[in-house]
């Protein structure tokens, strides 16, 4: 029997597994906006390399019916063995000896998952935060997430007149500070996990009326630009 074989034939952990039941990676169309659940959430890393770097710290923000709901916020600083003194230091101010005393990276996702699951996950510039987090559970549980997901810097395309895509081939996405500056929401503990989770999170709602006022109705999940993850 060769080792691949051996790997599907392994059971996957109950956590995993309960995660996969829970979780569509779509999302009809016509579903009502307060019928879905979101998560929003950000990640701070040793670098900016999938393959070579690693998570540092993690938070995640539910949002239910159009409301933060704060209290079910949930933070992590991911224990690592070797925290390299880099320009990503600097940014996050996560030093060796704070991630020393974090939890172990395969308990943090143990712990992700359930809060994860069923929900379209939200963030800015998600992209990488997605990758790194894929990039962790193939190492510890041989598993992607299977969440849609929802790039607030791509809805702010769509709401804000300032951020419309054109046709000059180098625009950029619109950073955080920018879309917050343009809609007055003030940046919490910029560069951190748990301020920028919070910061993303307002900015997600004010995205959402936003879009509801050029819509002229309660929006569905079509007026979203939901990706796959």
């Amino acid at each position: 029997m060769s080792w691949l074989s051996l790997l599907r034939r392994t059971p996957r952990a109950p956590v995993v597994q309960a995660y996969l039941d829970a979780t569509s990676a779509k999302v009809r169309g016509k579903t009502p906006l307060d019928a879905l659940s979101f998560v929003v959430l950000d990640a701070e890393t040793t670098g900016f390399s999938v393959g070579r770097d690693r998570l540092l710290s993690l938070a995640v923000m539910p949002v239910r019916a159009g409301r933060l709901a704060v209290a079910g916020t949930r933070c992590w600083l991911v224990q690592q063995s070797a925290v390299p003194l880099n320009e990503a230091m600097q940014v996050h101010g996560i030093l060796p000896s704070d991630t020393a005393a974090g939890e172990p990276e395969e308990r943090v996702l143990a712990e992700l998952l359930p809060t994860l699951a069923g929900a379209v996950l939200v963030g800015h510039h998600i992209g990488f935060d997605i990758a790194m987090l894929n990039a962790a559970l193939q190492r510890h549980y041989r598993v992607r997430l299977r969440n849609p997901v929802l790039d607030t810097a791509l809805m702010a395309r769509h709401a804000l007149e300032a951020f419309a895509a054109t046709a000059y081939p180098g625009q950029q996405p619109p950073s955080l500070d920018e879309v917050c500056a343009l809609c007055g929401i003030p940046v919490v503990e910029r560069h951190t996990a748990e301020g920028d989770t919070f910061t993303t999170a307002e900015l997600f709602l004010v995205l959402c009326a936003r879009l509801q006022r050029l819509r002229g109705r309660p929006l569905l999940a079509s007026d979203l630009p939901i990706t796959r993850g």
